[in-house]
């Protein structure tokens, strides 16, 4: 965050100028609720700090996209002390800000009681199934990552069209409209055409996005044509 208040967002090799498509759920999410006043008051200077999460799409697990957040803290850097905040308190600034931190399975585990070969996956908090992997962390700082083979290895199926026009018809369902519809009543805002459009077409790119990208559609045409298709719809 700038000292204006202004939220800055950024990939692991870039600062957005435009937000990517991809990433554009994530930051409406973030947008609508960060408590940009809890943070100014908590902290002297907000810029000194990065926030560092998760923000979950389609890549071949297919979650429970409805209750699975669009962003999902992970870390926070602080520039004064040249370090990451301790993990269990930055998952409290997370919740504090309004944020989803990454759900943590076990804390405290001794180092004597761990077992990388004899780890059981536990079981994910966004679908019904084994989580895909587990970040294991240490108190200096290092990490790892455990994953489920198991996990997305179904083949994904591939879209039955490949026009930007007949995508839009597929993609396009009730369900997603209606979920549009339900969300800008809940953050209190006039239903309007633009602003559903805008909405379904962030949860077409985010729950469909490995298909979308294995046959090559181009991203912004499909936005035009998702708007023709709501359009009609509603």
């Amino acid at each position: 965050m700038e000292s204006s208040g202004l939220l800055i967002f950024g990939d692991r090799e870039r600062v957005f100028d435009d937000i990517p498509p991809e990433y554009e759920h994530a930051v409406r999410h973030i947008r609508d609720e960060f408590d940009r006043d809890a943070f100014h008051s908590a902290v002297e200077n907000p810029s000194a700090y990065v926030f560092f999460g998760v923000a979950p799409c389609h890549v071949g697990v297919e979650y429970d996209w409805e209750r699975l957040p669009s962003f999902l803290g992970l870390a926070i850097w602080s520039e004064s002390n040249e370090q990451f905040v301790p993990s269990d308190r930055a998952d409290k600034v997370f919740a504090r800000l309004n944020l989803t931190p990454v759900n943590t399975f076990q804390k405290e585990v001794n180092v004597r009681d761990f077992s990388p070969e004899q780890f059981e996956m536990p079981d994910s908090a966004w679908y019904d199934g084994p989580a895909a992997g587990v970040r294991i962390e240490n108190r200096s700082g290092g990490n790892a990552l455990l994953t489920e083979p198991t996990v997305g290895e179904q083949p994904t199926d591939q879209l039955a069209h490949d026009e930007p026009p007949a995508v839009a018809s597929e993609l396009v369902t009730d369900t997603r409209v209606n979920r549009a519809v339900e969300a800008v009543e809940a953050a209190g805002n006039t239903v309007t055409t633009g602003e559903v459009q805008t909405r379904v077409f962030e949860m077409i790119v985010r729950e469909e996005y490995v298909r979308l990208d294995q046959s090559g559609i181009d991203v912004e045409t499909l936005r035009s044509a998702v708007g023709s298709v709501v359009a009609q719809r509603l």
